[in-house]
């Protein structure tokens, strides 16, 4: 039961989808309030899974203990989940401005729990599912947090263990959630924007896309870097990969990358394989930075390893 006058609106994504620019287009409207990221269902939902977590008091031995004190619910799994949306709803209620009916939270990283989040809130949230280029994406982090070096090993669990659930999760619950592109919004902000609000309940209104960099979003977290760069929807970002995906190494990469994530999975993102291997093929192909992208991602492989070792010694 939701007894909250807030509704949730999830927004999911990989990072570097451009969620911050449709969360502060969306944030416009009076009716919403958000923060920058909260991330605070992770931990939550964590709370039962023995892998993922590396923590001081044992986490495999809470989840055991928590087992058994779920074991002593009346209605189990049902109970846990409600007592989970009552918190959270308890916080967004507390965290919106007077008047706003709709909070947004927008933390990449639910990529982790898409499911669970939806078989928490159900009907009682509306959930965005974001989608962008994933060679536009991989391009994105190299620029931003690689800072032009191709090291993925912090980003490996996003690239491929999230773009795989955000698409199973998509596909599961098609029905009830909305899709929209990267590409279609910064082309035809205003129409893409008329389609979120419809689907969340909203009125429209035509001077979302006028006022968003006005928007500022309390917290630390988000993208500071698309926040500074523009201050108007621009679609100058959409062929900025070709100029970052360049050499043999790199684009030898991205094709084993496309191949991997395969035509289904970017069918239900709204891409085209052969397209994006045609597009891939036009890039540049210039030797550059081939000994440092084998070292980085190396590097990588080593440290991603070794991070994986200690969360299943530890968690």
């Amino acid at each position: 039961m939701n007894d909250s006058r807030i509704v949730p609106v999830f927004i999911f994504s990989l990072p570097r989808t451009g969620s911050t620019l449709l969360q502060r287009l969306l944030a416009v409207h009076p009716d919403v309030s958000t923060a920058a990221e909260p991330w605070m269902l992770l931990p939550i939902l964590y709370a039962r899974r023995e892998g993922g977590v590396v923590a001081e008091y044992g986490h495999r031995t809470q989840v055991r203990a928590f087992e058994d004190f779920r074991q002593l619910l009346p209605r189990t799994d049902e109970d846990v989940d409600e007592a989970i949306r009552s918190f959270a709803l308890a916080l967004y209620e507390k965290a919106s401005d007077a008047g706003s009916r709709y909070f947004i939270d927008k933390t990449p990283r639910y990529h982790l729990v898409t499911e669970d989040i939806i078989r928490v809130f159900g009907s009682s949230a509306r959930y965005l599912f974001l989608w962008r280029n994933p060679l536009a994406v991989v391009a994105s982090i190299v620029s931003t947090w690689g800072e032009g070096r191709w090291k993925f090993n912090t980003y490996h669990v996003d690239l491929f263990r999230g773009l795989a659930a955000l698409t199973d999760t998509f596909r599961r619950h098609a029905a009830t959630v909305h899709s929209l592109n990267y590409e279609n919004l910064v082309k035809d902000p205003r129409a893409e924007l008329e389609a979120c609000l419809d689907y969340i309940g909203l009125d429209p209104l035509d001077d979302l896309v006028d006022r968003f960099a006005t928007i500022h979003l309390p917290g630390r977290m988000g993208d500071r870097t698309g926040v500074g760069r523009y201050q108007s929807v621009s679609t100058e970002p959409l062929d900025s990969w070709k100029n970052v995906i360049v050499g043999p190494y790199r684009r030898a990469w991205a094709r084993r990358y496309l191949t991997w994530i395969g035509s289904e999975r970017l069918e239900t993102m709204g891409y085209d394989y052969q397209h994006l291997l045609e597009e891939l093929a036009s890039t540049q192909k210039l030797r550059i930075g081939r000994s440092s992208d084998l070292w980085y991602e190396a590097m990588g492989l080593v440290k991603e390893s070794v991070r994986t070792y200690f969360i299943s010694r530890l968690s």
